[in-house]
């Protein structure tokens, strides 16, 4: 279900990294999201099967076990949140693996290390807002 206006956007985080997740988190709740974050794209999965239907779910690519992209593939394949924004938040700037995220449909690629976190949620909103028109 669509977020209301009067209500926070709500946001997936996923990503192995325990800083990271930490500082994005706070970054996005001061911002005006409501955030959960998960460690693990298996974790990340659990959470959409049991119903949580995140407005936005922001996705790290390189993690153990499964990566970031074969997450958002099974995501995909379950129709797990459909109408959430995917949006992959990684160091991978190599454009075959932009071109890879974009061929499983993710709606945005930011790259954390020439990105700020405070860009990182304007560029959030920012694909927010186009997929939302």
């Amino acid at each position: 279900m669509p977020d209301t206006p009067s209500k926070k956007p709500s946001l997936l985080l996923v990503d192995d990294d325990q800083f990271l997740l930490t500082m994005y988190a706070l970054k996005f709740k001061n911002s005006g999201f409501d955030v959960e974050v998960v460690n693990s794209g298996f974790s990340a999965l659990q959470k959409l099967r049991d119903g949580y239907t995140p407005r936005v779910v922001l996705c790290d690519l390189v993690m153990p076990s499964m990566d970031g992209l074969e997450f958002i593939k099974k995501m995909k394949e379950e129709r797990l949140s459909p109408l959430s924004t995917v949006v992959v938040l990684t160091n991978q700037s190599q454009s075959a693996e932009i071109d890879r995220a974009k061929e499983i449909g993710v709606d945005g690629y930011i790259v954390k290390a020439s990105t700020i976190p405070s860009e990182v949620v304007q560029k959030v909103r920012t694909i927010l807002a186009k997929k939302t028109k």
